[in-house]
């Protein structure tokens, strides 16, 4: 590799893991992978863990770009991008036979190597930077105390700064909706009321963005954006805080508002965030039971969520795939009893139901190479995915189905995923331009007043 001012990224085992071709996003820059990453992809690739997929998707982008040069050159570096002019370079590091002076750590663990490595490089390529590129904040903080001067997390696949700048699907307009607007063209169609108004006032907006008002009963969807206007489809607050699915009726406006979404057959994907206990899984479960049984539009409900260390996991409950997942899915469980908890018998109530709508259970993992049809898809805990994983599932859904993707930001339990990188995250920000889909974030804890001076509180 030249001695240019480009920089040298060593990419830890993570990233490649998180996204298997982020070896591509460092175009201008030199990247190293250490013997050490290669030989954790190789542990991991054969392993029953959930990630297996992406360690083998990630040697495979290394095998293609390796598989011509000679060991020299893949010592050396070979360029990332033949076709573009002053193309980084990619290089392996045997970080196993580095001169004994520049040892850091005295053992041979995984981490510890490629930290040594880092240091190695960051001696021997001096004054051009060196940074250790990791998902691991423990890494990050053991690669600062032994000396490496640079460490970053990998943001490529980070859209946004901060979550508080994670758009809500709504807007609130402070008085009185009406007395703010100069001028409006309102006219009826398929007896729905719409009006077309300035757009200034209210950017940024998006497709499908809810627009509120603190005093008047006004609710309005943005059904279509020009360069200078906007058209809002006009909801009544009334009308929907009075809306019934599976006899549940909304607590506030931003249920309402979810349950709109959920109800219209236009939307394909609903996105609904919120703390715990803001009736996220309660008015999805709702609806999806409304329209499969009630009205008929769906031939199954399928609910599925991200199950930690599923593959060492799940083999050692009893029973099929389903009963191996009601563990994970005890949230969907407990929230059918409370839909029926009225009910004579409610557990005969629940067999029922779960039969009637065609209920199915299922693993993340069995998804991929599936096409759904005609179903209503409940994705519940969103924010432990990445953008790939969600981006697996959007992928299966075909002709008439329709997907909820419910998630908590503030209660992340991957290694790797923070709010700003969760896929949840991800997903809100690259479909809120997108007609077929709308967002909601579900404010006020409505679970009860315990859980919601906790969530305030604690």
């Amino acid at each position: 590799m030249g001695d240019t001012d480009r920089k040298f990224f060593v990419l830890d085992t993570n990233i490649l893991l998180h996204e298997p071709f982020a070896i591509y996003s460092f175009q201008e820059h030199d990247v190293v992978i250490p013997m050490t990453v290669l030989e954790e992809l190789d542990r991991i690739k054969d392993s029953k863990r959930d990630v297996a997929r992406d360690a083998r998707v990630a040697i495979r982008a290394l095998e293609a770009l390796f598989k011509e040069a000679t060991p020299d050159e893949i010592s050396a570096g070979i360029p990332i991008n033949r076709d573009k002019e002053n193309a980084g370079h990619i290089a392996i590091l045997a970080d196993f036979e580095l001169q004994e002076t520049i040892k850091a750590f005295a053992d041979k663990a995984g981490d510890n190597r490629i930290l040594n490595a880092v240091l190695y490089l960051q001696n021997k390529r001096a004054p051009r930077e060196v940074i250790l590129v990791t998902k691991d904040i423990n890494m990050r903080l053991r690669a600062k105390g032994a000396g490496v001067r640079f460490v970053e997390d990998y943001r490529t696949d980070q859209l946004i700064d901060d979550v508080q700048y994670l758009t809500k699907g709504f807007q609130t307009i402070e008085g009185d909706f009406w007395a703010q607007v100069d001028q409006v063209d309102s006219q009826n169609l398929a007896g729905k009321t719409y009006h077309t108004l300035a757009k200034e006032p209210f950017d940024p907006t998006y497709l499908n963005q809810y627009i509120i008002d603190e005093e008047s009963d006004f609710v309005g969807r943005v059904a279509q954006i020009e360069p200078d206007n906007l058209t809002l489809k006009d909801l009544s607050r009334e009308r929907l805080m009075h809306r019934r699915a599976w006899d549940i009726t909304p607590k506030n406006i931003y249920q309402a508002m979810a349950l709109d979404a959920l109800l219209d057959p236009e939307i394909d994907l609903v996105i609904l965030t919120g703390a715990a206990g803001s009736g996220k899984t309660l008015i999805a479960l709702a609806s999806a039971l409304e329209q499969t049984i009630e009205h008929k539009k769906f031939d199954k409900i399928i609910v599925t969520r991200n199950t930690p260390d599923i593959g060492e996991s799940i083999g050692y409950l009893p029973g099929s795939e389903e009963e191996k997942m009601l563990p994970w899915l005890a949230a969907v469980t407990d929230t059918l009893e409370a839909l029926h908890k009225n009910d004579h018998c409610t557990e005969g109530s629940l067999k029922y139901i779960c039969d009637k709508a065609n209920i199915q259970f299922k693993s993340i993992n069995f998804m991929r190479g599936r096409s759904i049809q005609n179903a209503f898809v409940l994705l519940d805990e969103c924010q432990n995915l990445t953008a790939s994983q969600i981006k697996t599932i959007i992928t299966r859904c075909g002709e008439g189905t329709k997907i909820v993707c419910s998630g908590n930001l503030a209660q992340i339990d991957s290694h790797y995923l923070t709010p700003v990188t969760s896929g949840l995250t991800y997903m809100v920000e690259r479909f809120k331009n997108f007609e077929g889909s709308a967002n909601i974030h579900l404010n006020g804890v409505v679970r009860s007043r315990l859980a919601e001076y906790a969530e305030e509180n604690l």
